[in-house]
């Protein structure tokens, strides 16, 4: 409490300083980008395919984000997701012949990304999650069993097209790729989970 207490009062104290000597003459700032700031939100859900251990895997999630337009051609959204495997796969390593044992994997972090003229119907985003997810398992009811997930690090880059279906509506179309270091579990493997992607989110929110 003490250390916002000291926070809160060194912000009122500069505040008063850039108050104090602003000059009675104001002048046109310069800055790198030009044009006026804006600001929107969004979010929504997102389906993505990949191979997992070598059959058709399929990942839901969702993710939002906070949008900086920085000008009509350029914006950036900074926000999250999170995701996790919704088929079936079974572990390598099966050690009871009476519990047929699935991966049960999930994975999140912070999603950044830029999009090139967005008030144009179609137009293209590049986009990178870097984050953590973990791998468990769970028997064929969706049971969780066995110890605590084990966790790894991920980082996923992705190319959309994307289309303002609406001015609240976008719909996003692309691939991505699914970096993950850290799995060693039960016979499942990195590159179990790593690999090329193809993704479809659905955005809802109020765009610049």
């Amino acid at each position: 409490m003490k250390k916002h207490s000291t926070i809160g009062l060194f912000f009122v104290l500069f505040l008063g300083f850039c108050l104090i000597s602003t000059p009675a003459t104001a002048q046109k700032m310069e800055t790198l980008l030009s044009g006026d700031v804006s600001h929107g939100g969004f979010g929504g859900p997102v389906v993505k395919f990949s191979s997992v251990d070598g059959s058709l895997g399929v990942w839901v999630g969702g993710r939002g984000g906070w949008i900086i337009g920085f000008s009509p051609e350029h914006s950036l959204s900074i926000g999250g997701g999170g995701y996790g495997l919704a088929t079936n796969h079974l572990a390598p390593v099966q050690d009871n012949p009476f519990l047929r044992k699935y991966a049960e994997v999930g994975y999140g972090g912070l999603e950044l990304e830029y999009t090139n003229r967005s008030y144009q119907i179609a137009h293209f985003t590049i986009s990178t999650l870097i984050g953590a997810g973990g791998v468990g398992l769970r028997d064929g009811d969706y049971e969780s069993i066995g110890n605590k997930a084990e966790a790894f690090f991920v980082m996923e880059p992705g190319l959309h097209l994307e289309l303002n279906v609406t001015h609240f509506f976008r719909v996003a179309t692309g691939l991505s790729y699914r970096f993950v270091s850290g799995v060693s579990r039960d016979g499942f493997k990195d590159g179990d989970f790593s690999g090329l992607n193809g993704v479809l989110t659905f955005k809802f929110g109020s765009f610049r």
